[in-house]
This record gives C-alpha cells, structure tokens and sequence, in this order.
C-alpha cells in the first residue's frame, strides 16, 4: 500500500517537475539583458530546486574515461565480465598493458546505486585492475529468478572471487563488510584456491555491540516483526519485478535525510542562494552530489531483514553464531589473507570500534598481517570519499595491497 502511495504522488508530481525544467531551460535561453537579472535568476534557482527533489530509479553513469595511472593518463572502459540476475561484475579495463594487483570492490546494497563509489573506483584504478558488483535494482528483477537474502550476497562474493582467481584482493565498503568476512571465512574453512590476498574491511558493522550509533540504536529499537510489517511492501504491477516483497528505496531515502535534516536544509538553501546568485563553481558540487543522493534502488526483503536481524539485532558474527546455508562461519579459519580494517572519526553510522571487531575475530591471522587505521576528521562517507581518503587512507590501502600482492594474475 505505501509502495502505491509513493507511486500515486512522484505520478502526480511529473508533470509540475517536467514545467519547472522547462522554467529553468526558458531562463537559461532569455537574452543575456533578462537573464542576468536577479528576479529571473531567482526564478530559474527556485524551479531548479523543484526539478532536483525528485527519486529516481536509475544507476546514473559512472563517467570514468580518464585515469592517471602512473605517469601517464589511460583511457578506461566498463566492461560486465560476469553476470546474475542480482548484480553485474563490472571490470573498469584500462588501456594498458602492465599487470597491476586485481581489486574486487564489494558495494553496499543499502539503497544507493554503486554510483556512490564512483570517487573510489577511480582512486583505485591509479594502481590496481579494479572490479565492482555493480547491484542491479531488485525492482527490475522478475520473481521468476526468485529471492536474494545475506546468503546470497556471501555466495555472489564467493563466485567472483573465483571468477578473479588466486591473488586478487578483497575490499568491501560499509555493509558488504560482514558479508565479505564470512565468504572469505567459509573459503578459507574450504581450502578454496581462490581465497584473497588481502581483505579490506571499511567502515563496516562488524559489532554493532560497540559504540552503538542512532542508527544501530534505532535497527535494535523495534522487533524484526515491525520491520517486516511497516517497511516491506511489494513492486507495483507496473515493473518487472512486480510483486516482489521489497525494502523501497524512498523509504530509505528519508531514513537518510532524517539523519541529518538541518544539513540538508542548509545544503538546499545555499543551493538556491548560489543559483540565484550565479555562482555556478559553488552549486555545481551541490547539484552533483543531490543528482546521485536522489538515486535510489529497492532492496530484496529477506536480504534487508536478515540483514537486520542477524548484523543490528543478534550480532550473530561477533558472538561466533553466524550460519550461511547452515554452515557455521568461522572467522579464525582465515589464516592465508591479510586483514586491514578502516574507520572514520566521526563516522556516525559505524563508529569507532565496530570494523576493528574484525580483528579479534579473525584469531587464526598472524599479527603481521594484521593492520588497522583510523583517520580523524570523518565521517562515515569520508573514509571512501573525498579528499583525505584520496591524499591519507588510500595510500595506506595500496602500500598494504601492494605489500601482500604474490603478482599472480589470472586473467
């Protein structure tokens, strides 16, 4: 029903968005003596906020043409390598020749698009041979190739690593966290030959138990009944994943913004202030930044209530419980890949503390290959975006990959 809901008003509000684009395009196009002038400017800014606070359901383009890699600038390429019917492996190929260390990126399914790595991607391609799992928008996906839980996150993990082969590396951003510990963990329980070199955990949720946030407080605050009853709703007819239960995105989205409502406020009326003022080098990062916030995709109901459950209200990983398929995940079987774990500062979705759980989880690694870093002065977005994750944490993530790396390349 509130699937529906959504869907009745972003409708109804098609058409008045689709005028005020038209509005702000009538503005752009005035002689140069109408369009300078401050009331026009306030005009075009005002209907430029109203044709920006839209949802919509697209992965945007990633745009990575160019990278420096080395000493020269090379071109680079997306290719889908592998592929389900809930995610594409995403290769970022550059025109080059020099094997460089192969990174399998893991990103979140938390609603956003993978778009929102595009800083990192990039960052990476400098030095590795870089793969993402580009998750596709469960809303897309018809029932007929049924459901995706946590299980299948771990199993997807698992089956591109394979596809990678020996000696690539692991680094998993936020969420993924957990589950990328337990496909490597169930690897290493294996003897799985394509177990990684290294494995980067993020500022993930590793124990929510420590230093708990607003938002662990508020996943543990209700019964996981209420979650499955408030939040879950199923695809309208429209799409091809109709009737398949989901977590929307636009329920999301607000969980978001209402983290922080007075800083989006303010990011929407400074916005308006430079639009109207002309100061397009201050409104174009504002504008980019909203473009892809306002993207959003909706999350297969068992993987986001199972999520819940075992992560933020059973903390199943760190109290030595957690089970995928029935099999019991052993974090102290990891003995062959190195473990590095980052935190922000100020991160205040996983705080201080909770990616460096992993640390004593994973028992069975030698204190050698062991590594942590806290960079201060971030928050939770800080630590894969920006500019000190490009000047401070990735050379500390590319000296441990590179420390760690056999030079085994596979494909």
């Amino acid at each position: 029903m509130i699937y529906r809901a959504y869907q009745a008003y972003a409708d109804g509000m098609t058409p008045m968005r689709g005028i005020a684009r038209s509005v702000v395009a009538a503005c752009d196009k005035a002689h140069p003596l109408v369009g300078e002038h401050h009331s026009v400017r306030r005009v075009a800014a005002a209907n430029e906020l109203l044709a920006l606070a839209r949802l919509t359901h697209e992965r945007p383009d990633f745009g990575i043409e160019l990278v420096q890699s080395g000493e020269r600038e090379v071109a680079v390429s997306e290719e889908v390598v592998d592929r389900t019917p809930f995610c594409d492996l995403l290769h970022f190929k550059k025109d080059r020749t020099k094997p460089q260390p192969r990174v399998l990126l893991v990103a979140p399914m938390s609603g956003h698009f993978t778009t929102l790595l595009r800083g990192t991607v990039h960052t990476l391609l400098r030095d590795h041979d870089v793969y993402l799992t580009d998750w596709l928008n469960v809303r897309d996906v018809s029932l007929i190739h049924g459901q995706f839980d946590l299980d299948d996150f771990i199993e997807h993990l698992v089956k591109f690593l394979e596809f990678l082969g020996p000696g690539a590396h692991l680094v998993a951003v936020c969420q993924p966290t957990v589950a990328a510990l337990a496909a490597v963990a169930l690897m290493a329980a294996d003897g799985n030959p394509a177990q990684p070199a290294t494995m980067t955990l993020m500022a993930g949720p590793m124990d929510t138990r420590v230093n708990p946030t607003k938002v662990n407080e508020l996943a543990s605050s209700k019964p996981i009944g209420w979650f499955e009853s408030n939040l879950i709703d199923t695809v309208p007819v429209r799409y091809p994943g109709w009737l398949r239960r989901v977590y929307p995105g636009f329920i999301q989205l607000a969980a978001f913004m209402s983290m922080n409502p007075d800083r989006h406020a303010k990011a929407f009326a400074d916005l308006y202030h430079y639009l109207a003022d002309g100061d397009m080098d201050k409104a174009e990062p504002i504008l980019t930044f909203y473009h892809e916030y306002f993207a959003m995709m909706d999350l297969p109901a068992e993987f986001y209530l199972q999520t819940i459950a075992a992560v933020f209200q059973q903390h199943l990983l760190p109290l030595g419980k957690f089970t995928s398929r029935g099999r019991l995940v052993e974090p102290r079987a990891i003995r062959r890949t190195a473990l590095l774990t980052v935190e922000g500062e100020k991160d205040d979705i996983c705080a201080v503390g909770q990616t460096l759980a992993a640390h004593d989880m994973c028992s069975g690694i030698r204190p050698y290959m062991k590594e942590h870093h806290m960079q201060p002065g971030v928050g939770h977005y800080g630590v894969f975006n920006g500019r000190r994750w490009d000047t401070q944490i990735y050379p500390r993530l590319q000296q441990f990959i590179y420390s760690h790396d056999s030079g085994v390349v596979a494909r």
